[in-house]
Parts: C-alpha cells; sequence; structure tokens
C-alpha cells in the first residue's frame, strides 16, 4: 500500500485572530491534557494494520500550545501504533510569539523536522492591523532556536491583502524573508470569511482591491523567485527539494489520515470529517463519512492547484488513462491561452490562471 499522510488538528489557541475561521478555542491546561489523552486513545484505536506514512503534520489552531511534553506523547503514540517511514517528514506549526524553547525541544527528541511559523507580515503595524501579537524579532528567534535544537527545514507563512499593506511594504516583507532564508514559504490571499471580526467591519478595512491584490500575488512570486524559490503550488514557493511533501499529498489528491476536531481525512477510499467540536472529540463521537473520494474529477482539479499540473503519466499511472480530449481542447483554446499551457506532457496553469485558479479549474472541468 501507497505511504499516507497523517494530520492532527490541534484546535486551541491563547486568542483568536479577527480574520481566521479555522476552529479552534481558547487553551486551558485541563483541555490541553484532555484533548492529548483522547487523541492518544483514538490514535492506539486506528484501525491501520500495515500502514506505513512519511509525513506527520500538526496544524491548527497553534500546536506549539500542546507544550514538548503532550507533543512528545502523540508522537509515542503515532510512533507505536503507525510505522513512520525514516525519512518521513514530520511537521508542526507554531506560532512566534510564544516562547518555543521547552516545545521546540520535545519537539526535536519525538522526531519533529519541519516548523511552520505564522509569520505573516514583517511590519509591526501591519501584524497589529490583524490582531497578531508578535513581532518580527520574534520570528527571527524562533527561527534560531529552531536552528539550535536541530529542526533546519522551516516554513513562513505571509499573508497579502491585509489591511494597511502596500506593495512598498511587502516588499519590506519579502527583503526580511530572503534575509531569513526559510526554506520554504506559504503566501495566502486574505479571504474575508464569514462569522468573524473582520466579516463584520468588511466595508471599513483598508484592503487593497482585486487588481492591487493581484499584483501583490505576481510581486510576491516574482520576488520569490528572483531569490531562488520555485513556486510548486498556488500559494506555496521553496528552495529546490524542500516542498512541503505533505501539502503535496492533497493536491496529489492521495490518502491522509486526519484526526481532532473539524480535521478532514481521506483514507481506504473515502472521506470523512469530524465535527467543529472540542466537546464531541472528546466524548468519542466518531468522525462522519463525506462520500468516496478519488475520482478522475476531483484528481483533475487538485493536481491543476500544482505548478506541474495534471500530467499524461500521473494519469496513466493513476486512472489508466489519457487526459480527456475535451479537457485538452478547452485548455488549448485561444480564451485560455494566457491562463493556462497545454503541452504534450499534460496541462499547467500559468501563474495568470493561479490568480483566478477557481475560475479556470471551473473552466476547464465543466464538460467532464
Amino acid at each position: 500500500m501507497k505511504p499516507v499522510g497523517i494530520y492532527i488538528h490541534v484546535p486551541f489557541c491563547r486568542y483568536k485572530c479577527p480574520y481566521c475561521d479555522f476552529y479552534s478555542v481558547t487553551a486551558k491546561e485541563d483541555l490541553l491534557d484532555s484533548f492529548t489523552n483522547e487523541t492518544v486513545r483514538r490514535i492506539t484505536a486506528l484501525a491501520c494494520e500495515n500502514i506505513t506514512a512519511d509525513t506527520v503534520y500538526f496544524g491548527g489552531g497553534t500546536p506549539s500550545l500542546l507544550g514538548g511534553r503532550r507533543m512528545t506523547a502523540i508522537m509515542q503514540a503515532l510512533q507505536s501504533r503507525v510505522n513512520i517511514s525514516k525519512n518521513a517528514e514530520i511537521t508542526v506549526e507554531a506560532n512566534p510569539a510564544s516562547d518555543l524553547g521547552e516545545f521546540l525541544e520535545g519537539c526535536a527528541s519525538s522526531g519533529v523536522n519541519r516548523l511552520s511559523l505564522g509569520m505573516q507580515s514583517a511590519l509591526k503595524k501591519e501584524l497589529s492591523a490583524i490582531g497578531r501579537r508578535h513581532t518580527p524579532g520574534d520570528v527571527l528567534n524562533a527561527m534560531e532556536k529552531s536552528h539550535s535544537v536541530g529542526i533546519d527545514n522551516i516554513s513562513l507563512d505571509l499573508m497579502l491583502g491585509i489591511p494597511m499593506q502596500t506593495p512598498d511594504s511587502l516588499e519590506s516583507s519579502l527583503h526580511f524573508i530572503e534575509q531569513a532564508a526559510p526554506s520554504h514559504v506559504s503566501a495566502y490571499m486574505l479571504k474575508i470569511e464569514e462569522n468573524t471580526p473582520f466579516y463584520r467591519i468588511k466595508y471599513a478595512l483598508n484592503i487593497a482591491d482585486e487588481d492591487g491584490l493581484a499584483d501583490m500575488y505576481l510581486q510576491t512570486f516574482n520576488r520569490l523567485e528572483k531569490a531562488g524559490y520555485t513556486q510548486y503550488e498556488i500559494s506555496n514557493a521553496s528552495k529546490p527539494g524542500y516542498e512541503s511533501r505533505h501539502n503535496l499529498i492533497y493536491w496529489s489528491c492521495d490518502e491522509y489520515i486526519g484526526i481532532g476536531p473539524a480535521a478532514h481525512g481521506f483514507f481506504n477510499g473515502k472521506r470523512y470529517y469530524f465535527d467543529r467540536s472540542l466537546e464531541s472529540y472528546l466524548s468519542g463521537i466518531a468522525p462522519h463519512d463525506d462520500g468516496a473520494g478519488g475520482s478522475v474529477e476531483e484528481y483533475i482539479m487538485l493536481r491543476l492547484r500544482l505548478s506541474e499540473g495534471l500530467t499524461e503519466e500521473g494519469m496513466k499511472e493513476r486512472f489508466g488513462t489519457d487526459i480527456p480530449k475535451a479537457l485538452r481542447e478547452k485548455a488549448s483554446s485561444p480564451l485560455m491561452v494566457p491562463y493556462c499551457t497545454c503541452d504534450d506532457s499534460g496541462i499547467c496553469l500559468t501563474r495568470k490562471g493561479m490568480l483566478i485558479s477557481n475560475a479556470v479549474i471551473c473552466e476547464l472541468i465543466e464538460l467532464l
């Protein structure tokens, strides 16, 4: 069986950022302990004999709030139940506002080898505008501590289109990234989600319009390219060989085991999800069936997020068939030329196409 990924959603934050729609609750010691115990129990009960995992990802929320002791307990449970490959990529997200010393030491001793830091911006005024409490100096300190414990594969998050951000201020953040030299950068465009404080004041926010945001997106990935980073997915760029292997599982429509409140999974051909409720999770309620996964349409839609795109080789390996003729004809039409490339190897989006990926992908697959 092909190796799978493992995703664990840690649903705790010290405070809620005004733009965030991910599921999280306020961190309290008793809840952190209860979550850890329940997660260990669920891992121990996994029906996953002979399963090998080559990626593990702790997302959130703020996984660093678990501390080293709890992280170690969860990792030990995983290592006792699942065959984690020797060269597995094991990632944990962290907030650079926290004192990460004890946490990172625990991570390193339990096998974590990749750190994802929620930097978002390298300017104090922009961080304040989005409710973040760390400073650019905190990011550098966290990176230094990570290197000191042997975790050298570091990713920085960068948000585009946040309040008060301009092309010049974005350039300052990009210069900071170049100097900090992480191995990976995730650059996300701000999306104002319902049920967030930002949604209630969206018309009063000083943010770029669609054209301005598009320019910032192109500015970001062009600038990262000059600094030695290769864009491999709509929102991600890395130094050669440092692409997020866990992210590639999602965009290649491969299987992964999801655990935790609000987590999703795709295993044994079935997709499933957990309730957005810590209480439900701690009560032992099972995840919900979300239907079959891995269809041709789903595979095409996900692969088109990658810079490599949809390849003939991949289609033949996965489904034993060529890329549908109708899809090729659509991708080759004059209307689509600025947004995608179609050649003998397959179909991929251009950088302009990635800007409006949802619209382009919907247009391409509507005939399937």
